[in-house]
This record gives C-alpha cells, structure tokens and sequence, in this order.
C-alpha cells in the first residue's frame, strides 16, 4: 500500500500534498500554525509565499477566515500572533458541504430518508 499511496501523492494535489509540495514545505517553509481542522500553514523565510497543507481533503473551504485573510496577505500577522476579534452574534465557521452526505436538504427533498408528501402539490395529468 506504501507504493500506492507514494504513487498517488505524487500525481495528485487532493489526497494532501504532493511530493514537491512537500518537498518545497521541508527546504524553504516556515511553519506559522495550525487551525482547529489541523490543517497546517508555512511561509517562505521573506514572506513573500504562504500555503496551506490541509489535515485530509484539500477543500478550500475548511480554511476559517482568519487563516484565510492571511493566506491571502489581507493582513500581515497571523491569528495565532494576532486573533481576529469575535462578535457575539457570529457563528462559527463550517466548510461547505455541497455535494456531501452532510449537505442540507430541505423538507420535501428526495435526498431525505422519508421524504415529507406535499399537500400544496398536485400533480398534472393531462386528459
């Protein structure tokens, strides 16, 4: 299985990082932290270039928007040097699961175990 998985990470970006990601990550990054996903954050030694090896899946969307921003040089500092400041009314960030078993399904929907029958619903036959 060593083989395949070698085989596999060397070919493809989805099943973590591939062989020259890695690579590059143990000569040239710098690791800045971990989110609470595990998914963990490196820069160059100039700062110029930031990544992310994602814990699992490499979905964008599990990145919070803390880490995201400074992946994305919106700021400078880190949230583990410089926390993003919370409202009391703001939700914790979900990653997307469109296209999930998690994904939503609203009443109605033949995606759910027993889907509701609609009273407001007739259908049409012709005559």
């Amino acid at each position: 299985m060593g083989i395949l998985n070698t085989l596999l990470r060397a070919v493809t970006w989805w099943n973590g990082q591939t062989l020259n990601t890695q690579l590059f990550t143990w000569r040239k990054g710098l690791k800045v932290g971990e989110d609470d996903a595990g998914n963990c954050f490196y820069k160059t030694a100039d700062g110029k270039r930031r990544w992310v090896v994602y814990n699992g899946e490499a979905e964008a969307s599990r990145v919070g928007p803390d880490w995201h921003g400074w992946l994305h040089h919106t700021w400078d500092e880190p949230p583990t040097d410089a926390p993003l400041a919370r409202k009391s009314w703001e939700k914790p960030h979900l990653p997307n699961l469109t296209g999930t078993a998690q994904a939503y399904a609203p009443q109605g929907s033949l995606r759910q175990a027993a889907p509701k029958a609609r009273a407001d619903y007739e259908a049409w036959s012709p005559e």
